[in-house]
């Protein structure tokens, strides 16, 4: 589990756009934001900096934050 903060997110189609980034990386991955907190947790096996990248590649700045 990860979790990124990512900046710019301010509706539900940019949670939708930062989704699908997140997607392109691992299709499966369990995906919950929190548009308040401009917090993006992410249950998945892939590389947190990939996600990070696809998540700012589309965008929205995105940082790691912690690992749970």
């Amino acid at each position: 589990m990860y979790e990124l903060k990512v900046e710019g997110m301010t509706c539900g189609g940019c949670a939708s756009r930062v989704t699908k980034a997140i997607r392109s990386v691992d299709s499966n991955a369990d995906v919950n934001i929190d548009l308040k907190s401009k917090t993006v947790r992410v249950d998945t096996t892939a590389d947190v900096a990939a996600l990070a990248s696809a998540v700012t590649a589309a965008g929205y700045p995105a940082t790691a934050t912690q690992s749970a």
